[in-house]
């Protein structure tokens, strides 16, 4: 199976020197949701803002959808890759959340029975009915933020890239951004993510790329990934807090890496049930 985004060898040196990413490879797939992580000046960030042209490479390549990064305008990689800013006062400028909707189609030219389509189908996704008329700026920030994510949804790109989603969110807007993930995933898109929230990755137990001084350094499952201390440590990282929580029960199987609570109890109710069973056998044995 051929990715959908390819990156190979990519270095990116800014133009005061700095090598903010250093011979990076990494392929994803259709279908796929990918968290990068990694603390502050890791490169993470640089190197998404690779995918959709807003950086090129210093040296190597990218292809997405077929096409190279450093030979397409931003307008056309923009309609294949969404970005969500961190800050959703960096992305929302409109006096509507309809003209928010309604704008990155626009600019992409579609006609406007297309534009008419895809913006109803997001309002319907995101529940916007009764906002429509509301200006962004008088919505709280949970709220601002998912008129971005309605606004990118609405162009409907392959790749969606949240950068930060759950910073300055409540437990509600948390569990809100998870689903919305979900909601990305289920709908064809490829979701990449920019996060330090591991509690949302725990969740999802996506693909995880560790990235520490502008280089790759580890790229598996979420629970496998956590399960490397010396990843971790090297990336200066923590994982979900869960996770340490079931590090120090010595009942739990040392073998698995416990991303959530329901993986505990699910462990639990499994090795209950086999306790359960077995003394059940050995009793049928001892009284035959």
């Amino acid at each position: 199976m051929q990715p959908y985004m390819s990156v190979k060898n990519v270095s990116h040196v800014y133009p005061n020197g700095v090598t903010a990413i250093k011979d990076i490879n990494l392929d994803i797939y259709e279908g796929e949701v990918v968290a990068i992580l990694g603390s502050n000046g890791s490169g993470k960030t640089t190197l998404v803002k690779h995918f959709n042209g807003l950086l090129t490479p210093t040296k190597g390549e990218i292809t997405v959808g077929g096409l190279n990064t450093k030979k397409e305008k931003i307008s056309k990689l923009s309609s294949l890759v969404g970005y969500v800013f961190q800050n959703p006062n960096h992305q929302t400028f409109l006096p509507s959340v309809r003209k928010e909707l309604e704008y990155g189609c626009t600019n992409l030219k579609m006609s406007e029975s297309e534009i008419e389509e895809r913006v109803n189908k997001a309002i319907e996704l995101f529940e916007l009915e009764d906002s429509l008329d509301d200006n962004p700026f008088d919505l709280n920030s949970s709220q601002r933020k998912e008129v971005a994510m309605a606004s990118i949804m609405a162009v409907s790109p392959k790749v969606i890239v949240l950068d930060e989603p759950t910073t300055g969110q409540d437990h509600k807007g948390c569990k809100r951004v998870l689903d919305l993930v979900r909601m990305f995933k289920d709908h064809g898109h490829i979701v990449v993510l920019i996060t330090h929230d591991m509690h949302l990755i725990g969740e999802l137990n996506c693909r995880t790329v560790v990235m520490n001084q502008s280089r790759k350094i580890a790229d598996d499952q979420a629970d496998i990934v956590f399960s490397h201390k010396g990843v971790m440590e090297e990336a200066g990282l923590q994982p979900p807090q869960i996770t340490s929580f079931a590090n120090e029960l010595s009942n739990l199987d040392s073998n698995k890496t416990y991303l959530t609570i329901d993986s505990i109890l699910s462990w639990i109710k499994e090795n209950k049930e086999y306790k359960e069973k077995k003394e059940e056998a050995v009793q049928i044995g001892s009284g035959s």
